[in-house]
């Protein structure tokens, strides 16, 4: 199944401030609208946090971040977290009747000391579904792991009708670093694995590749034609 490449739509779940590379980033989740049902990629942080003051955090709803495109959260029928961050997983709850789609390894360091907000992820009736590698969520849509920046990282390729469109989560944070123009930025746990997965990505031969940090997208380079030889 392919879907068309504007049924991937960023979403604008807020920003935050890094101070220790004094840097703001946006942060984005994605709506796959999927003829089987709209599934969504990342949720965005909540609130009332000592952590979110720490990085000036500004959060959006991500319920109205989807009304914006005329989608309700009980219209999500799944949900895949790139990995468990607070400003990727933050909002989870908002989907309790939706399977939430993780890596078993990313899932396990949900109470490990300074990883993430356990209480925004650990809830009653919170619905993990526990992945081991490369999985298919739904037709069209799948999962392939980019250890690095955590180790139970994944990122998501969708089938389009103008070929693979992956997002990335952050296995890269910016077009730059995909690009292999700009150094590694944010914490990476494994700098080896990063750069693999970052090669990983590019086997995939995508037609697009979105972010969760920077606004664009990037598509490949089209070569002009050669002209035939007089």
């Amino acid at each position: 199944m392919a879907l068309r490449p504007d049924d991937i739509v960023r979403l604008h779940l807020g920003k935050l401030w890094l101070a220790g590379l004094k840097l703001e980033l946006p942060v984005h989740g994605f709506l796959v609208k999927h003829p089987g049902g709209a599934g969504l990629v990342d949720t965005g942080y909540g609130n009332n946090t000592e952590l979110i003051k720490e990085y000036r955090a500004v959060a959006a709803p991500v319920a109205s971040a989807l009304a914006e495109h005329g989608i309700s959260p009980i219209d999500i029928r799944w949900v895949i977290n790139s990995h468990l961050h607070f400003d990727h997983a933050g909002q989870n709850a908002i989907f309790p009747h939706a399977p939430l789609y993780v890596q078993r390894g990313e899932h396990q360091r949900i109470h490990e000391e300074n990883y993430t907000i356990a209480e925004w992820l650990d809830y009653a009736g919170a619905r993990y579904e526990l992945l081991e590698g490369e999985t298919e969520i739904v037709p069209g849509v799948r999962v392939i792991t980019t250890p690095g920046h955590t180790p139970g990282h994944q990122s998501i390729v969708v089938e389009t009708t103008s070929g693979p469109s992956v997002i990335v989560g952050d296995a890269c944070w910016t077009v730059d670093h995909f690009e292999g123009t700009a150094p590694p930025a944010g914490s990476m746990e494994d700098m080896k694995l990063w750069r693999q997965s970052v090669d990983k990505l590019h086997r995939q031969r995508p037609s697009a590749v979105h972010f969760c940090h920077d606004p664009r997208t990037w598509k490949p380079a089209v070569t002009a034609s050669r002209p035939p030889d007089a």
